[in-house]
């Protein structure tokens, strides 16, 4: 029995040389486990040369009371439904700092997705006269850069895999945020 491929969200940490902070980034990436994408992480982030960490990851499998399923190709999601992800970004009066919130939002296009982060707790509460939220990287809260999760799998991902996106008929709890440091061996 083969055994079932899942799709991850993964917040990696890395000290690049030349900065002051430790950086982030999100990886999408296709395995049976999170241990599986040790490779493919350090291809995504080269400039980490091997030296990175996990600080979050999830098995992204319930959104917006909708099933997120990763299927072979040739079963392609035929529904209207796109998962996306968007990384907000807003402020605290006071705080000498830029705050973040990473979320995932199932819709049919761009417009609708970032509706919902705007109807997002964190999108209100980050906000103050002069330092509105905003979704990071855009001007603003333009609706040209929040990204198709399926647009951000890797290369190879891509020519093997879709994202079959399915509405619940009964609610489920969303998956489980594995937060806190998980160090990678990427060689």
């Amino acid at each position: 029995m083969a055994k079932r491929l899942k799709l991850f969200m993964i917040m990696m940490g890395c000290n690049i040389v030349g900065r002051v902070t430790e950086q982030h980034d999100i990886y999408f990436g296709v395995a049976t486990k999170v241990k599986d994408l040790s490779a493919q992480l350090a291809v995504f982030w080269p400039e980490a040369a091997g030296k990175f960490h996990i600080d979050a990851w999830r098995e992204v499998t319930v959104v917006d009371n909708y099933l997120i399923e990763v299927v072979e190709r040739s079963q392609e999601n035929s529904g209207k439904l796109n998962l996306y992800f968007l990384n907000l970004g807003g402020y605290k009066a006071g705080n000498f700092d830029e705050y973040h919130f990473k979320m995932l939002t199932v819709a049919s296009n761009i417009s609708t997705a970032v509706k919902s982060a705007k109807e997002s707790a964190f999108y209100k509460e980050f906000d103050f006269k002069g330092a509105v939220s905003h979704i990071d990287e855009k001007y603003g809260v333009d609706i040209d850069d929040a990204h198709k999760v399926a647009d951000l799998l890797s290369d190879q991902a891509k020519q093997l895999y879709s994202l079959k996106i399915t509405a619940l008929t009964e609610p489920r709890a969303e998956d489980v945020f594995h937060i806190g440091y998980l160090k990678v061996k990427s060689k």
